[in-house]
């Protein structure tokens, strides 16, 4: 089971680069979905939200191991669509995070950070 992602978020498109917003949107989900056919990936959702003032529109979560994400994120194509994001949605961002048995681990590092911050007294 897949202990990390990779959120890549973003927010409305760029006005008059809808069509081409499209057309990348689908380049992505297809790659993803090579990416988890061929394992280079564990697994993949996509989410859309709908429209609530805030600035973050949808996201992917691709779920896999540390090495596997790695990996992708060095990936010519990979790499290609997210300049291509870039150009036609406003607040694109890649951010990795953690899931399942990743999330008791980091955890466990955040438990030994609290046990090195003094407590007050009283």
């Amino acid at each position: 089971m897949a202990d990390r992602i990779l959120f890549i978020g973003w927010g409305a498109n760029v006005r008059g680069r809808e069509a081409r917003g499209l057309d990348v949107f689908d380049q992505a989900v297809g790659f993803y979905g090579r990416c988890q056919q061929e394992g280079r990936i564990e697994s993949f959702d996509v989410i859309l939200l709908e429209p609530h003032g805030g600035g973050l529109a949808g996201y992917i979560e691709l779920r896999g191991s540390a090495d596997q994400l790695t990996a992708l994120r060095q990936d010519q194509e990979f790499r290609r669509i997210l300049i291509d994001a870039s150009l036609i949605v406003d607040e694109l961002g890649v951010v990795e995070g953690f899931a399942n048995e990743g999330i008791a681990r980091e955890l466990a590092l955040y438990r030994e950070a609290i046990a090195q911050v003094p407590q007050p007294a009283g």
